[in-house]
């Protein structure tokens, strides 16, 4: 074998995600891809605002700015985006706290390459992203999950027990792919309690992120907390893929708590690693475009429709699950233990989703509703039938 043994090993485990939208292509050329029900990918299907494709064709039509920046972003795009969460989030951030970066992932990757050592473990609540666990590993590190309640709340007796003379951070998601699960005020409160305390013990700085790429998608008039109002050494990171449905386009940014004990420290190093990863820096023609849609987002009344049109349909027919305040994503309990072989199942129905054994939620399955509305209606037959069998066979 001609690559390296470490990258086949993760190849024999990547991302189910993936695996299942490669699967739904060839069931598409096999069957048409009116008649296959494709909740696999966590893909916006809801154009931008109209404002972007104005801005971009009036960016377009600017001289010059293709060229190299400071590591960090462009000045005056890092100020436009302070300038709105100081408004939006009731914290005093200036540009000198923001970086420019490839996505969320790119924050993410820039962040644990500037804080981790080799051996130094990541933390994370599951179910989780699968990538957290590769990302971890670019950069020396042990990914660890942690528990979480039944409705996938915070477990904080489990997380005091997980934390470690070794842990360097934690890392969070809310709202949380896959489950759509969101932490409240009060239990952000006591985990940034316990990782003073911890940091205190430990005589090391414990940080913790936030990976927050859905915290404009929320229903029911759900807040999103700030965890810089819960842990002064806490970093965020997210982008513009979900709320403005851009995935495509690798735009983010991380913002470091400007009350962080190293926020200076950490701004250079992220400086650093943004260029030495090999992003260099964030795309010049996002940059410039997201920084006057400030504020903008799509029209997320739209999800909450197909929210509850998957929820309804999926009550009725008998499935188990908690409704989602955020995200675009349903995770079920599967009738049996074996959720691989319920997803088998839900496929030959030509329903395309995937396990929850792939996000550390072993016994669940994620639905992606971020489809049209008509996949999910067409697809509640070959749902409700699965069901049906799995229940009479009990």
């Amino acid at each position: 074998m001609t690559i390296s043994k470490k990258i086949e090993a993760f190849m024999t485990r990547s991302s189910w995600i993936r695996k299942m939208f490669e699967e739904g292509t060839r069931l598409k050329a096999e069957h048409g891809p009116e008649n296959v029900f494709d909740f696999s990918l966590g893909n916006p299907n809801l154009e931008p605002p109209e404002k972007f494709n104005e801005i971009l064709g009036n960016i377009v039509k600017e001289p010059g700015g293709h060229g190299y920046m400071p590591q960090a972003g462009y000045p005056h795009v890092r100020e436009k985006i302070a300038d709105y969460i100081s408004r939006d989030q009731g914290v005093a951030v200036s540009a000198d706290d923001v970086v420019m970066t490839c996505g969320a992932a790119g924050a993410l990757n820039i962040i644990l390459k500037a804080v981790l050592d080799p051996g130094d473990e990541v933390l994370s609540p599951k179910p989780c992203f699968v990538e957290y666990h590769f990302y971890t590993d670019n950069h020396g590190g042990v990914f660890k999950t942690v528990s979480t309640h039944d409705d996938f709340s915070l477990d904080m007796e489990a997380m005091a027990a997980a934390v470690t003379e070794k842990t360097k951070v934690v890392l969070i998601n809310s709202p949380n792919n896959p489950t759509g699960q969101i932490y409240s005020r009060e239990s952000l409160d006591n985990l940034g309690r316990l990782l003073k305390e911890k940091s205190a013990q430990f005589e090391r700085t414990i940080y913790l992120v936030a990976d927050e790429p859905y915290r404009k998608i929320t229903y029911d008039d759900v807040h999103i907390p700030c965890i810089f109002d819960s842990y002064s050494d806490s970093i965020m990171a997210t982008s513009y893929s979900k709320d403005i449905s851009i995935p495509g386009e690798r735009i983010g940014f991380t913002v470091v708590n400007p009350e962080a004990a190293y926020r200076a420290d950490l701004m250079n190093a992220m400086a650093l690693t943004n260029r030495i990863i090999g992003f260099v820096n964030a795309p010049a023609l996002m940059q410039r475009v997201v920084a006057e849609m400030q504020g903008m987002s799509v029209d997320v009344s739209l999800y909450k429709r197909k929210r509850d049109l998957l929820c309804d349909g999926l009550r009725e027919c008998g499935y188990d699950f908690i409704t989602p305040p955020g995200a675009f994503y349903l995770f079920p309990k599967a009738p049996i233990a074996d959720d691989v072989a319920f997803v088998g199942d839900l496929q030959e129905e030509l329903i395309l989703v995937v396990p929850g054994s792939g996000f550390m939620g072993p016994g669940h399955f994620r639905i992606a509703f971020c489809v049209e509305d008509e996949t999910i209606i067409k697809a509640m037959p070959g749902f409700r039938r699965v069901m049906e069998r799995h229940l009479a066979s009990l």
